[in-house]
């Protein structure tokens, strides 16, 4: 039995259908000042274009973890969804070029209970400690009859700053710049909708206490709750060594989806097939729920966490300031995105 994203719960062309609707009243509050909004990673704020001196830009970003909440909830871990939630804000700003300032973080409950929020917290403030980024503040709410019994929703903010020249992506983006993929710790922050539907299928008991060979003694839970990487390191290194044109956070949607977000207007990119390693629960995955190619690329990163482009020539310098980086795939001058 084949599955998908949409029969999970999750309709992808419906929520582009709503940004697309919400865009003109999104826009009619931007001015001068609003570099970037809607459909980039992270929106940009000219601080000089408000009146304020020198040429720095901010940078924000809000998201949540969506259902891997409901993993953490059934493991009974708490500690690791607060480190996903920043390290998916950190490098949703990092794709503007930015670095951290501040973050505000939203938990809601049913019912509040303290040492679950306290460890849920706490990761956010262990990842933030790691960045530079200060926790600044906060809220945390009681809701009964909103949540379910047992369920949690997180969210939160970013701010970063960077100067105006450094933004990224670069308007020089051209066919030919190759593409080079920072490999991804799991599933990260999305397509949890999908992977809690394949591992209950046929399933009598725990999900996530299985073990399959696949996944080297590692349970299902475990595997599903692996951190989301924050790219900072490694952007940092590629920046210093190479001139970085672009990045791609490859979240909900893919590479299909986001890849196209930092491309100029008839551009594409070809992805190589088997240039690098997939990580053996995106491999679970797709057999247990038997999914199509397309659709696993389009609700899962499929082991690619960021991509960055740079240029043809810069490929080896790339791959020596990040060693565990794979070079997998080039700008073409033909629209949209292609497996080859």
């Amino acid at each position: 039995m084949t599955t998908s994203y949409r029969a999970a719960g999750v309709d992808i062309a419906a929520a582009t259908r709503a940004k697309e609707l919400m865009a003109e009243a999104v826009r009619s509050t931007h001015g001068p000042a609003v570099l970037a909004g809607m459909g980039a990673f992270g929106g940009c704020f000219d601080l000089a274009a408000a009146g304020a001196a020198g040429q720095s830009v901010l940078v924000a970003s809000t998201d949540g973890v969506g259902t891997k909440t409901l993993v953490a909830a059934a493991v009974g871990r708490y500690d690791t969804v607060g480190q996903d939630l920043v390290n998916h804000c950190v490098n949703d700003i990092l794709v503007q070029g930015a670095r951290p300032l501040f973050f505000l973080d939203y938990v809601a409950a049913a019912r509040l209970d303290p040492d679950q929020m306290a460890a849920i917290v706490g990761g956010v403030a262990t990842a933030c400690r790691a960045v530079g980024c200060a926790l600044l503040g906060g809220e945390t709410a009681e809701m009964p009859d909103v949540y379910a019994p047992g369920a949690f929703d997180l969210a939160g903010t970013i701010v970063g700053v960077v100067e105006r020249d450094a933004l990224l992506p670069r308007p020089d983006i051209a066919s030919g710049d190759l593409i080079i993929a920072l490999p991804s710790s799991g599933l990260h922050t999305n397509g949890y909708s999908l992977a809690r539907r394949i591992a209950g299928l046929g399933t009598e008991g725990d999900p996530y206490a299985a073990r399959p060979a696949i996944l080297g003694g590692q349970s299902v839970g475990e595997a599903l709750l692996a951190v989301h990487r924050c790219y900072l390191p490694e952007v940092l290194a590629l920046r210093a060594a190479v001139p970085l044109k672009g990045l791609a956070h490859i979240t909900g949607g893919g590479i299909f989806d986001n890849l196209p977000r930092i491309l100029p207007a008839g551009l594409g990119a070809t992805i190589e097939r088997g240039s690098w390693p997939i990580p053996p629960i995106f491999s679970y995955l797709v057999a247990r729920g038997q999914l199509a190619e397309q659709e696993a690329f389009h609700a899962l990163n499929m082991g690619l966490g960021m991509l960055a482009v740079v240029p043809a020539g810069a490929a080896g310098a790339a791959l020596d300031a990040v060693p565990e980086a794979y070079r997998v795939g080039v700008v073409t001058d033909e629209p949209g995105v292609r497996l080859v």
